[in-house]
């Protein structure tokens, strides 16, 4: 499966605050995907360690550009992978939180759109908001 073009760039930013990337992809293995012999993969598995309870905190992230032609178009593919991720890792690895990376410039042009916000609540999307030129992962919305 192609990596999103800022997979690296997620990638660095996750590893800049400290989190131990475990799987690059994380494979969601599900039944209905053997059967059509096909594969569902998030792009990174991380974890942290968090220091006042000395228990890991796990996630996977999806990246997202968000660069093609049609915001809402994209914005549809992500809500749809989403969801089918969510399923498939509630199955597999139940706490395993997932969340999607998406550029800030897409985040700042989405955040105060109602719809959004709706859709945010509605299927529970968690998001990481990182920036690209400096590598860095300026929000997290859970």
């Amino acid at each position: 499966m192609a990596k999103d073009f800022f997979h690296n760039t997620v990638r660095v930013a996750l590893e800049k605050e400290e989190w131990r990337i475990t799987h690059d992809p994380y494979e969601i293995k599900t039944d209905v995907l053997e059967l059509f012999d096909s594969r569902m993969q998030v792009d990174l598995g991380a974890e942290k360690l968090i220091a006042a309870y000395k228990d890991k905190e796990k996630i996977a992230v999806e990246v997202k550009s968000l660069l093609g032609p049609s915001l809402i178009y994209d914005l549809h593919n992500l809500v749809g992978q989403f969801m089918n991720y969510q399923i498939g890792l509630d199955a597999q690895e139940p706490d395993r939180v997932l969340f999607v990376a998406i550029p800030e410039l897409s985040y700042d042009k989405l955040e105060n759109q109602e719809f959004f916000r709706r859709i945010i609540a509605k299927v529970n999307l968690r998001i990481i908001v990182f920036n690209p030129d400096h590598q860095n992962i300026t929000k997290w919305v859970k």
